[in-house]
């Protein structure tokens, strides 16, 4: 018999707690922890094989969104493994040690469905790369080689660069993106200077319907709309589009609330897969566990969607199905005296 990626995947699939290639070993007993470590060290898994599996699942949508963040795969207490660099983290709201991954999302605007098309590694030394050049990479690739029908790109405040913010222009798309609030922009027309975004007065209608504004850097004659969201008591974004037709800030509050389902995303594939928890230090083996993790989460999902349930429901459900069993017929038999 011969280990492969349909192996691994059923045990990160299948494992609660510990997804460590001697925990594999010690229960998938005709394949040795050497066997395993060396399968991982000579495959090649790429983003192409998790299009592949997920190209099938798209319902797709023309009003569609195309949806890019990046977070931190936590590797704080690892000091040898290759990928890993100090870099920040927004849910620890600092730098931490770990390898960053960079996903494209799908979503049906009809539906609220979602898948992950595409992803990258973080790897600046390796491949010369900056997470803005990934991203454009990839919005290159879902509409040229993946033909995915979509409207609106969403990012971070992180992505809100020109030449992206052009190529998505360039492409016949429409993009939502918070600014950050140093950010230097013009609402005079040109009669006064340039200011932070977080300085600019709103006027009762510019609240309510956005207002024409100049982003230092741009072409002279480039305008975008901005709008000033409230999004709780004690935070504020500033929305940037370059669709000059919105005129509601409660619509473009709704559009930019999808940015939440990348969120879910990541929180999920941390929560399920054990994507963060591979121990080996070889790059490689660290890319191909990834690649599977990914490949897991595209598969609980498609369950989930079918049964109507959550991944998390799913995935304790293999622990409530194993406590059935043990109460019918426990291997361990309780006694009292």
């Amino acid at each position: 018999m011969t280990f492969t990626k349909l192996d691994y995947c059923q045990y990160l699939l299948s494992s609660q707690t510990n997804f460590t290639l001697t925990h594999l070993a010690e229960h998938l007993q005709q394949f040795s922890h050497d066997v395993i470590n060396r399968y991982l060290s000579r495959e090649k898994l790429t983003p192409r094989l998790l299009w592949e599996q997920v190209k099938p699942l798209i319902v797709p949508d023309a009003a569609g969104y195309l949806i890019f963040d990046d977070t931190v795969l936590d590797k704080r207490f690892s000091q040898s493994i290759e990928l890993v660099r100090r870099q920040y983290s927004g849910n620890e709201h600092r730098v931490i040690r770990g390898i960053g991954l960079i996903s494209c999302l799908y979503v049906n605007a009809s539906t609220g469905e979602f898948w992950v098309v595409d992803y990258r590694l973080y790897n600046p030394d390796g491949d010369g790369n900056s997470k803005l050049d990934h991203v454009q990479d990839m919005l290159k690739g879902a509409v040229f080689s993946k033909q995915l029908s979509f409207a609106i790109v969403l990012m971070d405040s992180w992505y809100a660069a020109k030449k992206l913010m052009a190529q998505i222009e360039g492409l016949g798309k429409v993009y939502y993106c918070p600014l950050k609030t140093n950010r230097l922009v013009d609402d005079s027309g040109g009669d006064k200077p340039y200011k932070r975004i977080d300085q600019l007065g709103w006027s009762d209608t510019e609240a309510k319907q956005g207002k024409l504004v100049k982003l230092r850097g741009f072409p002279k004659d480039k305008k975008v709309k901005l709008f000033r969201v409230i999004v709780s008591t004690d935070k504020t974004e500033f929305v940037v589009t370059n669709d000059l037709t919105q005129d509601s800030t409660d619509d473009t509050q709704q559009v930019c609330a999808m940015r939440w389902k990348i969120e879910q995303f990541h929180r999920e594939v941390k929560q399920t897969t054990g994507i963060e928890s591979c121990q080996c230090r070889k790059q490689r083996i660290q890319r191909n566990h990834i690649a599977c993790a990914l490949l897991v989460w595209t598969r609980l999902k498609q369950f989930a969607q079918a049964t109507a349930t959550s991944i998390y429901q799913l995935k304790s459900g293999l622990l409530s199905n194993y406590l059935i069993g043990q109460l019918k017929s426990p291997t361990l038999a309780m006694k009292l005296g």
